[in-house]
């Protein structure tokens, strides 16, 4: 297990397309991106809703290493049952679109796909100091992963900080592990 943050377990926000096809692929990487985050001993926490959201929550539902608790959504509405039946801790907000701020507050954001509430949700990460990560393709995800949101220095000793591309869910995971110990700074407001 990786956790530099003694008596607290990491929690991953998974973001992504609330609306998929069957058969998409971005069903899958939610899914392994999920069982992953919780086979580290991390927490992953979602919008709560369906597409990437629900495919996230059952992967960490399905991982050896679930317990209850492992699988958190902050809802945009008011009533927890409007979460998808993979959720552990369902939190209503009631903030509609703002809850993206509350998602944006975990300690990585990775996306899937995705489109404006992604982007919104990447880029308040971004401006958190947080680590984001992109799997590569469909979406924001896909357009943003490899490049830097925009020109700050976020941290001085990492000069190539961007939005950390993944060729797939293992590949993200695996971004989690070697970026995350470098990524622990709190934002420390606007205009510092």
């Amino acid at each position: 297990m990786t956790d530099e943050l003694p008596g607290r377990r990491r929690v991953i926000a998974v973001v992504g397309d609330a609306v998929l096809a069957d058969g998409d692929v971005r069903h899958a990487h939610a899914y392994a991106l999920g069982r992953g985050i919780v086979d580290q001993g991390w927490v992953v926490v979602t919008g709560g809703r369906g597409g990437v959201m629900e495919a996230a929550g059952r992967g960490a539902r399905d991982s050896a290493r679930w317990t209850s608790g492992a699988s958190m959504a902050i809802l945009p509405g008011h009533d927890p049952s409007a979460a998808n039946p993979y959720v552990d801790i369902a939190l209503p907000t009631g903030l509609d679109v703002a809850r993206n701020t509350l998602v944006a507050h975990a300690d990585a954001v990775v996306a899937v796909g995705g489109g404006a509430g992604t982007l919104s949700e990447m880029a308040l990460a971004w401006q958190l100091r947080r680590l984001v990560v992109g799997l590569e393709g469909e979406g924001w995800a896909g357009r943003l992963a490899g490049q830097p949101m925009d020109g700050r220095r976020r941290y001085a000793e990492i000069p190539d900080d961007c939005v950390r591309a993944a060729r797939d869910a293992e590949h993200a995971v695996a971004l989690l592990v070697q970026w995350l110990p470098l990524y622990g700074q709190a934002h420390p407001g606007i205009g510092r």
